[in-house]
């Protein structure tokens, strides 16, 4: 009876010091991104390095690379909206939310990088920014920075929101807003959903009524830029203002 229970005993400790095969995995994976940089991971490894504290016991690897197989790549997932990060088996309503606030995060950081500082002077930067909160939304959005006399910026604020390939904008309304701001200059910017940036004749003709509205109040429109999933085209370049 004794050697039964001492088998059952050896047993028993074996099972509880095996540890899943993805322990040894997470903690490899996170010593090669704290000592070789995140330029050392693919995609799905980076995804997984987020998942592993938001899904804390499973394998989340094949998770990870459900994700960027359903969405189509890394900027498509993390811009996802939660209810659509949902219908991916495994990604429960609180993993989708700390996905988007992620983010969101990420988006806040950068924006206040650019507020209060010259923007012309750092258009690269301004671009990756507008690219990402803007290529990937389903529908149109009318944004504008407002800027001072010295060209910085002091608000980011959408103005409308429309279908796949249109939204209205209002440039009395723009006008009465930018005064409020104290604003002498702006930058419009908005977005393709199709994921062509050239712009259409109706909005050439609407950033000319803009420019015209404006005109009375000396305020300056830099530029109107229009946002696609993988580039952007800009109105001043392209000789249209």
């Amino acid at each position: 009876m004794s050697i039964k229970n001492t088998g059952t005993q050896k047993a028993a400790d074996s099972a509880q010091s095996v540890e899943p095969h993805h322990t040894g995995h997470r903690q490899r994976l996170r010593e090669r991104f704290a000592e070789r940089g995140p330029d050392a991971l693919a995609d799905y490894e980076l995804l997984e390095l987020v998942l592993f504290s938001l899904i804390p016991r499973r394998d989340v690897k094949p998770l990870a690379k459900r994700l960027l197989a359903v969405f189509g790549g890394l900027p498509e997932v993390m811009n996802a909206a939660p209810a659509d990060l949902e219908k991916v088996e495994g990604i429960s309503e609180n993993t989708a939310l700390a996905l988007k606030a992620i983010t969101v995060l990420a988006n806040r950081g950068t924006r206040a990088e650019l507020l209060n500082r010259p923007v012309l002077s750092n258009w690269p930067r301004l671009m990756e920014y507008c690219r990402s909160t803007m290529a990937h939304e389903k529908r149109e959005h009318f944004r504008i920075l407002f800027m001072n006399k010295k060209n910085e910026l002091i608000a980011d604020e959408i103005q409308g929101s429309g279908t796949v390939d249109h939204t209205p904008a209002y440039p009395r309304e723009i006008m009465k807003r930018a005064l409020e701001l104290g604003a002498t200059a702006m930058i419009l910017l908005h977005n393709h959903p199709s994921g062509d940036p050239n712009p259409s004749q109706a909005d050439i003709e609407m950033t000319a009524r803009i420019i015209e509205a404006a005109r009375p109040f000396e305020i300056v429109i830099h530029d109107h830029v229009i946002i696609s999933r993988n580039t952007h085209a800009s109105f001043k370049t392209l000789g249209l203002m």
